[in-house]
């Protein structure tokens, strides 16, 4: 006789007698790049907190034997998908974007992240989604395997996670440049005017400028000019991830421990010692800001941006937990990345999968058209990160 083995309840979330339960499974998950450092979760008492902001979304879990085993999360929008070259042009997709995937470590490879994915794609499909995608570590091979060879995802895009550590210390901005924060409209205005075209620029961006998350938009440019009668400006945006979760380091190498207090005794005793940056304390709960909206035009774009940067970490000294400051760029937007600050040792990549969930045959000959144009073509457009989906 056979084993018999129990396949799990896939249901939606129920905060009532769900919360606790989901809050303790992603306190044993690790998030992150899982062979150089663990990076744990608090919600803050919202398991939804990471898709609340959007226009629709979802949360499954999995329960087996009594016994909540797995959780995943999904969101839907429309965002701009660029057509073929013949085209030229950009159109709207309606896409489904998939995270917060997470089976109780006991329970592994038993066959639960594939249940909780394949009900998620139906929620995606009752919903007339053109395309579904997920974003992972480029090195995170269990998830690539799950979703490009067991579900069909192609690999379209490697951007690069960008992390600067917030130091104790306010950065010099350079007098001949002038910071102005941004009216929402104007900051809606900038952003459909030039970035309309990048890839995932999402359709209700208006939304996400006026949520209570995002802290402003800000364009830099020289002194003594103004922003509609100059050749060079900058603009960003920032989000403010910890009024929705907190991070904590809980495993680290030893060296990084000991970097990161011995470091602190460095900056004290040689307050002009500049060769090493002082490191926060990771291994208490932490908030970021991520910046999202890069954009910069002209020949002194470069220096604009960096000054913006250095003025977002200004701003984030005055936060009681942020203690990095991050944002994500296309992995062909080189001269852009050589402009933020970052500390390559806090960097990883990151891996976006996508996939067609269209049937029909009209309908399929279109979307497989846009698939192969993003998966088989190098990207020429800059990538819109929605500062919802981090």
């Amino acid at each position: 006789m056979g084993l018999y083995q129990l396949q799990p309840i896939i249901r939606s979330y129920d905060k009532r007698v769900d919360r606790a339960r989901v809050e303790d499974l992603e306190r044993r998950c690790e998030v992150g790049p899982t062979e150089r450092v663990f990076l744990f979760m608090d919600t803050m008492g919202d398991p939804i907190c990471r898709i609340r902001n959007s226009p629709m979304y979802k949360m499954l879990v999995a329960e087996l034997d009594n016994e909540l085993v797995g959780v995943i999360q999904g969101s839907i929008k429309v965002v701009t998908i660029n057509k073929p070259p013949k085209d030229n042009i950009a159109t709207g997709a309606k896409v489904g974007y998939i995270l917060g995937l997470r089976v109780a470590p006991h329970q592994r490879r038993n066959g639960i992240g594939s249940s909780l994915v394949r009900e998620l794609e139906e929620w995606f499909v009752l919903n007339e989604v053109d395309y579904a995608y997920m974003a992972t570590e480029k090195d995170n091979e269990a998830s690539v395997k799950l979703f490009v060879k067991n579900f069909g995802y192609n690999k379209f895009r490697t951007p690069a996670i960008l992390i600067n550590p917030v130091q104790n210390r306010p950065l010099h901005i350079s007098s001949n440049v002038e910071i102005s924060k941004l009216k929402v409209e104007e900051a809606e205005s900038l952003y459909r005017k030039f970035m309309s075209s990048a890839e995932f620029f999402p359709n209700d961006i208006n939304d996400i400028l006026r949520n209570k998350l995002s802290l402003g938009t800000w364009v830099a440019y020289p002194r003594g000019e103004s922003l509609s009668n100059t050749k060079s400006w900058a603009m960003l945006s920032v989000w403010n991830t910890g009024g929705l979760f907190k991070l904590w380091l809980g495993k680290a190498p030893l060296s990084c421990l000991i970097y990161t207090k011995s470091s602190k005794v460095i900056s004290r005793l040689f307050p002009c010692f500049k060769l090493v940056p002082s490191l926060p304390d990771f291994f208490d709960p932490f908030g970021f800001y991520f910046m999202y909206g890069v954009h910069s035009e002209g020949p002194l774009s470069g220096k604009l941006v960096r000054s913006l940067c250095q003025f977002v970490h200004n701003m984030a000294i005055a936060s009681k937990d942020c203690k990095v400051i991050v944002t994500e760029v296309g992995g062909h937007e080189f001269e852009l990345r050589h402009h933020i600050p970052h500390w390559k040792l806090l960097c990883p990549e990151d891996l976006w999968c996508i996939k067609s969930l269209k049937n029909k045959d009209h309908e399929e000959e279109r979307n497989k058209e846009l698939l192969d144009q993003l998966t088989k073509t190098p990207p020429s457009k800059p990538l819109f990160v929605d500062p919802r989906e981090v």
